[in-house]
């Protein structure tokens, strides 16, 4: 029946519509251990929730659709299908896709990967600025998850850099940017175009810009996987709180361990030198601390000596800042500065709450004659993230809190809505000083009398106090002066 042809043929067009370059293409993507932009989208979301727009547009796959049974918007870069559809027509379906996701108040997720821009290089200005300008718009209103998958140059690094979190898939994924276009190979596949381009970041085997992206993922699966995962820290859209999950971990729990840690934090105090690294492992803090599992650590190898992630505490989402007292003594550095700072602001702008645990002597300069006023800016970029944010804000000193780097580390000055101590923290103005008020019999007891922390408290107790003071601070309103925007020293 003529019904039944034309059905037939409308089923084999959409088919050829997600093909991705044929099957020699294919065959490539079998080689690689990579998949169609339809593949991706369709592994990311709940099954059967996924909604195309702009089907027979080629260049990208975009629609909107489910993931852990919250709706999301979602666009993925197809490699190869931009020769047929055309630049423009391309990035006119991620626009739409993030104009809708402003208006209904969703996540975007976005997948990225080469072949689209080589393929309209000659047009690019004009229509990828189209999706720059509308990620910057929705910057801070809904959430925005990028995954790396192939590689990324030009104006699309720059979009997998204005999301808030970028995930890269190891061995595909590089995030490379070179001052011109694409230009190498003659059928227009970046993955032969981009020799010699300079790469940001400190690994240039393995092309992963620790600095820029987040995540690395093993592969597409687990990069997808971790998408899902950041997600579930992340509200709807800056007007809702952060999902809860059941509490299955009782803020009552067992955590006598942290009190064989309070000794090892006193070794820290005590620290001949601000680099010395008697200290004790902060992860294990966290891992006591918060709901177990619960914790997914962010940027490990960039500025390691702050150890950043999103955690759970009475299944609440929070927000984990702490110095590292393994990596360089627990001294702040421009990087560690650097990614605190964005981290804070992000969670402030999405309505999660922040818990800082603090061990920091001192601030590490680097080498240069440039390099004290860098320092000293970052440095002021995370103070200014923490004075900034008005979620709530926690804080435990469990060691060292010396001068500038405990000032912008989350301290009461800098608005902390509770700041307690361990019996081992020593507040002071600088290490000399720390010296001095060490011979007092309990020196965090001095800082507590000063009015630097509200009070000294067991380590046993962290956990219980720290939920305790969260759940009273949801409801935490906080008058600001009026303002266009601040002017933080990026």
């Amino acid at each position: 029946m003529e019904t039944d042809e034309t059905i037939e043929r409308l089923r084999r067009l959409k088919i050829a519509a997600h093909e991705n370059g044929g099957p020699e293409s294919a065959a490539a993507r079998v080689r690689e251990g990579t998949t169609t932009a339809l593949e991706r989208i369709v592994q990311l979301l709940d099954p059967g929730t996924f909604v195309e727009l702009d089907v027979f547009t080629g260049g990208m796959v975009a629609g909107l659709g489910k993931m852990g049974g919250r709706e999301v918007c979602v666009w993925a870069e197809a490699p190869l299908l931009g020769r047929r559809g055309g630049m423009t027509r391309a990035a006119g379906k991620a626009a739409k896709v993030i104009d809708l996701a402003l208006k209904t108040g969703v996540p975007i997720v976005s997948l990225h990967d080469g072949g689209v821009l080589a393929a309209g290089a000659g047009s690019l200005p004009g229509p990828y600025g189209e999706i720059l300008f509308r990620q910057v718009m929705a910057s801070g209103v809904v959430p925005q998850l990028g995954v790396i998958m192939g590689p990324c140059d030009g104006s699309r690094a720059l979009s997998a850099l204005l999301t808030d979190f970028t995930v890269m898939v190891k061995g595909t994924g590089r995030l490379l940017f070179s001052g011109g276009q694409l230009g190498a190979g003659s059928d227009g596949d970046p993955r032969q175009t981009t020799e010699g381009l300079q790469q940001p970041g400190r690994a240039p085997t393995s092309e992963f810009p620790e600095g820029s992206v987040h995540l690395e993922a093993v592969d597409e699966t687990a990069g997808l996987d971790a998408a899902r995962r950041l997600l579930s820290f992340l509200p709807q859209n800056n007007l809702m709180d952060p999902p809860s999950v059941p509490v299955v971990d009782p803020i009552t729990r067992e955590t006598r361990a942290l009190e064989e840690i309070l000794g090892s934090a006193r070794n820290s105090a005590g620290a001949s030198s601000a680099t010395d690294t008697l200290g004790y492992d902060m992860r294990e803090v966290i891992r006591l601390v918060f709901d177990q599992g619960s914790f997914f650590e962010l940027m490990a190898k960039w500025g390691a000596s702050v150890v950043m992630g999103f955690a759970r505490l009475g299944g609440r989402a929070v927000g984990v800042v702490a110095n590292d007292p393994r990596v360089d003594g627990g001294c702040l550095d421009m990087d560690a500065a650097g990614k605190a700072a964005r981290f804070i602001r992000t969670c402030d702008a999405f309505n999660v709450p922040l818990v800082t645990l603090v061990d920091t002597p001192a601030v590490r300069i680097e080498e240069g004659p440039a390099q004290g006023g860098a320092t000293a800016r970052h440095l002021a970029k995370l103070l200014y993230a923490y004075c900034e944010a008005n979620v709530p804000k926690l804080t435990v000193v469990l060691g060292r809190a010396f001068g500038a780097a405990y000032e912008v580390m989350g301290s009461k000055q800098a608005r902390s809505d509770l700041c307690l101590a361990w019996p081992s923290a020593q507040i002071a103005s600088t290490a000399s000083a720390a010296v001095t008020l060490a011979r007092a019999t309990l020196p965090a007891l001095v800082a507590a009398k000063r009015g630097l922390v509200d009070d000294v408290i067991e380590p046993a107790e962290t956990r219980l106090r720290l939920a305790t003071a969260l759940e009273a601070c949801l409801s935490k309103r906080e008058g600001r002066p009026p303002k266009k925007h601040g002017n933080p020293p990026v």
